[in-house]
């Protein structure tokens, strides 16, 4: 049986520029850049450019008539045979560019590599930017094998080390089951190596350059690394022993027991892990093949007659505008154009106006933002760390009289570049811990003095967390041993048993 029943209910829904607007705002400044390179391949109504005024617009074309006109009245006075030599250097002209339009780089600009020229404008000059060619490298595996002819090595063992060389990992180890490899080699090449045969073709692996590549675990890479050094003095040998019979006393730094099972003096245990401490523990970093990723802000902060100035970096960004031509031509030419043109016209034209609305709101949001995390945190701007202050989402949604997660939006993946550094705008953000005096105190302002006190603190008897929260107590700030551990991990500390040292 049907029935008909009415319910009354509320809904939010954002409208398609509504949703490319909160796209955009979230957008770092490099990733904005490519955005709107995007957008300008995919829509032909949006151009680079200053929006010009009517009369500025009216006057330009004014000029324009008139300078076609006189150009082609100059040249229809000139005789035959100049207007055919005219015309023929045109045509050279235009073949020359024709043909060399492909050239990516005239050797004059590579030489003279005018970047001052070029970082000296605000926003793009309409030609494509050049990026200096990256230079030839080698990487970490073409490396091992260019070495492989100086360990004189049979056809099938070259075989098997090209292959444990293209398992090895980017941190230097292997990783994969040595076993298993083995047996898919023989699989694979229809041979029947033996296991200790394969060991000794790794053994060899592990002794070129850089030693102890392709190990299997941190005590093997270790050990290899000790083999190859040069001297040979008490104090490696008893290095040697430790890794070899001392281990996992080694991995709890458990200094105390070590002597005892080896029977060694603390000097000699201090030289020893001294040596140890030395050693690489990833021999494949350095690799240096990926490229180097660097933070670019999206706000300069400086300070001008003790005001502070807000700047958005938008060297890249350039101005839009909508073109000029297919707006008359939509506006003036309407009848001309069949009914899908000007639909295609009329979306194209929306679209470009909601992008150009949208980088302006973005600019506009931005910018409140900034200013009031500036003036929450204003003592922090002036003085430096220390003087960080609690600060939530909420207090600056409620002072601009926007949506939270609007505000989040804003700060998440956004860098700030100060006197004091360069910040994440999130670094700003942080609750209020209560003190004894009844105010509250920033937990970043917190885990700073956490890292100064185990900073400080005796090499061989470092802090547990449950002193760390004594002191802590003893400072006036009211924290459980739990916040005191969750702090300590946020900063990659380690616990206090791994941080004792032999000094």
């Amino acid at each position: 049986m049907l029935r008909l029943t009415q319910t009354q209910r509320m809904q939010q829904k954002l409208s398609p520029a509504q949703v490319q607007y909160l796209k955009i705002l979230q957008l770092p400044v490099l990733q904005l850049e490519q955005k709107i390179k995007d957008e300008l391949e995919m829509n032909p109504l949006l151009e680079e450019g200053q929006e010009l005024e009517e009369d500025q617009e009216e006057r330009l074309e004014l000029e324009q008539e008139v300078a076609s006109s006189e150009d082609e009245t100059e040249e229809d006075q000139l005789p035959t045979k100049e207007r055919d030599k005219i015309d023929g250097e045109r045509e050279y002209l235009e073949r020359e560019i024709r043909e060399n339009s492909d050239d990516e780089y005239s050797w004059e600009e590579f030489f003279e590599n005018n970047e001052s020229a070029a970082s000296s404008n605000q926003y793009w000059d309409g030609e494509d930017d050049y990026d200096a060619p990256l230079p030839a490298s080698v990487s970490m595996r073409e490396q091992l094998i260019d070495q492989l002819h100086l360990l004189d090595l049979t056809e099938e063992q070259e075989l098997l080390a090209n292959m444990i060389i293209w398992n090895i990992d980017d941190d230097g180890y292997l990783h994969t089951d040595f076993g298993e490899l083995v047996r898919d080699y023989n699989l694979q090449h229809e041979v029947n190596l033996t296991f200790d045969e394969a060991e000794e073709v790794l053994r060899r692996i592990q002794r070129i350059d850089p030693p102890g590549i392709g190990s299997r675990n941190l005590r093997e890479c270790l050990l290899v690394q000790l083999e190859q050094l040069p001297n040979t003095s008490t104090a490696r040998i008893v290095a040697m022993r430790i890794l070899r019979d001392a281990w996992e006393s080694l991995e709890k730094k458990q200094f105390r027991r070590i002597q005892q099972e080896l029977h060694i003096s603390e000097e000699m245990l201090k030289k020893a892990y001294d040596i140890i401490v030395g050693l690489n523990p990833k021999p494949g970093e350095g690799d240096g093949i990926d490229s180097t990723n660097y933070i670019i802000p999206d706000f300069f902060i400086t300070r001008e007659d003790g005001e502070f100035v807000i700047s958005l970096n938008e060297r890249g960004v350039p101005p839009l505008r909508v073109n000029k031509a297919y707006k008359n031509m939509l506006l003036h030419q309407r009848k001309k154009l069949s009914r899908d043109t000007k639909q295609f016209l009329r979306d194209k034209m929306e679209a470009a106006k909601w992008f150009i609305l949208s980088i302006h709101q973005r600019r506009n949001t931005m910018y409140a933002v900034m200013s009031t995390i500036i003036e929450r945190q204003r003592e922090w701007f002036e003085h430096g760390q220390g003087h960080l202050r609690p600060l939530i989402y909420k207090d600056i949604a409620e002072e601009i009289e926007m949506d939270i997660s609007t505000i989040s939006r804003v700060v998440n993946g956004k860098y700030a570049q100060t006197e004091w550094g360069v910040f994440e705008l999130r670094y700003f953000f942080n609750e209020g811990i209560p003190t004894d005096s009844g105010e509250e105190i920033a937990n970043m302002e917190v885990k700073s003095i956490i890292k100064e006190i185990i900073d400080g603190e005796n090499p061989k008897r470092p802090f547990s967390d449950q002193e760390l929260t004594k002191i802590l107590m003893e400072r006036g700030f009211n924290i459980a041993r739990r916040t005191v551990a969750k702090y300590r991990e946020s900063m990659d500390i380690p616990i206090s048993r791994m941080r004792k040292q032999l000094v």
